[in-house]
């Protein structure tokens, strides 16, 4: 997706509407595992688990792997190609204790129009991320640049989930969403399934909180409104 239909993607406008619960609700009825969530990324900038923050986009992905993998470095870096509008995603093997992402990474793709970064993984410069206000998603933060430890072999290539409780992987152009409530993988080609089932499953909720509150049961609620 380029940089100019990555920001007027109708599918990224839909989606600034909805919560990541929501996009969730709508993949466990398409039967997507888990409802798209990715264990263990929580929000960091501009606040820590709070706020209204939200980033939506098609994911740019970044792929650190060990120095002694046969692979060769990306030979130039990779935050100087984020396509605007885009969610920078970056995977590390696990248990690194190294970051891999940095303030100076958020300045340029903050230039670049680039919306948010999910770090699978460490990352530093809090302070720096916070003051341009610019939302990071992460597993935790760190101090030491990763240079001694990995190199980034892959960008733009499908990337796993570093975590035992999943088999969850992102591809370039997934949809990413990210709220308070954690980070969401939306797969491309289910996006124009899934919107309709949000908006009905929103509608549905409103309903119910509406006569839960006048005192009817949560059963009978959703017997009533969840078809």
């Amino acid at each position: 997706m380029s940089a100019a239909t990555a920001q007027e993607d109708p599918i990224v406008k839909a989606l600034q509407e909805f919560t990541t619960c929501d996009v969730s609700d709508a993949l466990i009825k398409l039967k997507y595992r888990n409802g798209g969530f990715l264990s263990g990324l929580t929000m960091w900038s501009p606040q820590r688990q709070d706020g209204d923050t939200k980033i939506v986009g098609p994911a740019y992905t970044v792929q650190y792997v060990p120095l002694d993998d046969p692979r060769p470095k990306h030979p130039s870096h990779y935050i100087d190609s984020v396509p605007a509008g885009a969610v920078i995603f970056v995977s590390c093997p696990p248990k690194t204790p190294n970051a891999v992402y940095g303030g100076l990474m958020s300045a340029r793709a903050k230039a670049s129009g680039g919306v948010g970064s999910v770090i699978d993984g460490r990352f530093r410069d809090l302070q720096e991320q916070r003051g341009l206000g610019f939302p990071i998603f992460a597993r935790d933060v760190g101090t030491a640049p990763p240079a001694e430890l990995l190199k980034v072999a892959g960008v733009n290539v499908p990337v796993k989930l570093q975590t035992d409780e999943q088999d969850m992987t992102v591809r370039p152009g997934d949809y990413l969403i990210g709220d308070v409530n954690g980070v969401v993988v939306l797969p491309m080609e289910l996006a124009e399934q899934a919107i309709p089932l949000m908006k009905k499953q929103v509608e549905a909720d409103e309903k119910m909180a509406v006569e839960i509150a006048k005192g009817m049961s949560f059963s009978e609620a959703s017997k009533k409104f969840r078809l």
